[in-house]
């Protein structure tokens, strides 16, 4: 599966960067693959493991404030592995054509 998501600090001020660093901080260690751009981070892995490290995530970030924004959308595939890349390959792969 996977698993798009932004986690954003509410309350903490307009420079929101350091703190949805520590969320990327958790996605990285987590050792699933991913990928982070300038409005969400896509992880791919299982059901519970995704949702493991949204959740430390979230509670990451909270760590800066007491309230989180998180948008979170999933595309649930049993059993496909490598979309993550897979997904941008086919579009760049149409591009060319």
């Amino acid at each position: 599966m996977l698993v798009a998501f932004s986690v954003t600090p509410i309350g903490s001020g307009e420079a929101v960067g350091d703190l949805v660093a520590e969320a990327v901080r958790v996605v990285r260690a987590s050792g699933l693959p991913n990928r982070t751009d300038a409005m969400f981070t896509t992880i791919e892995g299982e059901w519970d493991e995704c949702f493991a490290v949204v959740k430390e995530a979230v509670e990451a970030v909270a760590k800066g404030g007491h309230r989180v924004s998180l948008s979170l959308k999933a595309d649930v595939r049993p059993g496909v592995t490598g979309a993550l890349t897979a997904k941008v390959e086919h579009i760049e792969r149409a591009l060319r054509e």
